[in-house]
């Protein structure tokens, strides 16, 4: 891991925990009200959770993707984000390739202008069979991703998975060695799991790379036939939660400073005692390109 990280400011973040609905015109309405409403309490960089203009279902995927080449979800992101002047990780969408009509589950980001500068299909779908609890399979119906992603803002680099993404380390590895302050992970861990692991891969992801990891999940509705765990989270890079809540409705706060990452990097200075003769540097493996887009190098 790299001792420095690339130029970074402070700035407040603020995750949106909400609970969508089946009505997708009233979940982007909410969505953009809640935007607003996280702007005008000092966040500039503003966090939506997994699939938040849809239902959490593979039933209810192709319904409603979208293409982006034409969307109303993008356009009501891209507005919103211009319209507050922040950068916006717009949680994660179905989304309708054109070209094949293949479904991902899509996260975008805009900058304070309104363009979009990043975007992330998921690249490890959420397929799971745990006996008399949850059966889940998202490939049923979902292609996976075929690449990180990086974004750059002006308060930092910062890294971008979703869900199921944060059970697999290598992804924030890359992204902590590439000079990225953070890891965001919208979310929708399900009550089953989401007590036993949410928090703990969070702290793990924050602890091994000592950097800051954010996730924002929806609300919880026990009348929608997934349960969510909430919790929406930040935790600091010696792994600490510095913000939190419920499975409700709410939305969470947190300052995050780059200065942590590099005072507890020179503390416990994990950065000068990897042993690369013994393993390998598994950043070196993926090359990342002037878009943030990382994959295997050949």
């Amino acid at each position: 891991m790299a001792s420095t990280i690339a130029p970074a400011s402070k700035f407040k973040i603020a995750l949106i925990q909400f609970g969508g609905s089946l009505n997708k015109d009233a979940n982007l309405e909410k969505a953009r009200e809640k935007v607003i409403e996280a702007a005008k309490h000092g966040a500039n960089v503003i966090v939506l959770p997994e699939c938040f203009n849809s239902p959490y279902g593979t039933n209810f995927f192709p319904e409603y993707a979208e293409s982006f080449s034409s969307s109303p979800t993008l356009n009501m992101l891209s507005a919103v984000a211009k319209e507050t002047g922040t950068y916006l990780f717009g949680g994660s969408i179905p989304e309708r390739e054109d070209a094949t009509g293949k479904l991902y589950n899509t996260a975008t980001v805009f900058n304070t202008e309104g363009e979009m500068i990043g975007t992330h299909r998921k690249v490890h779908l959420f397929d799971v069979d745990i006996p008399n609890k949850i059966k889940f399979m998202e490939s049923d119906i979902l292609s996976p991703g075929n690449h990180l992603t990086q974004v750059d803002t002006k308060y930092g680099k910062i890294g971008l998975g979703i869900c199921y993404d944060i059970r697999f380390p290598e992804m924030a590895m890359v992204a902590a060695r590439n000079g990225c302050i953070a890891m965001i992970y919208p979310g929708a861990f399900h009550t089953t799991t989401g007590s036993l692991y949410w928090e703990l891969l969070q702290r793990a992801r924050a602890i091994d790379n000592q950097f800051f990891v954010a996730t924002c999940s929806p609300a919880r509705d026990l009348n929608a036939p997934y349960h969510a765990w909430g919790h929406s989270s930040v935790i600091n890079p010696k792994g600490q939660v510095i913000a939190t809540c419920d499975e409700k409705e709410t939305i969470v706060y947190a300052d995050i400073d780059p200065e942590e990452i590099i005072e507890f990097r020179n503390s416990i200075a994990l950065h000068n005692q990897r042993r690369f003769d013994i393993y390998g540097d598994i950043s070196e493996t993926v090359v990342i390109d002037d878009k943030g887009k990382g994959t295997k190098k050949p």
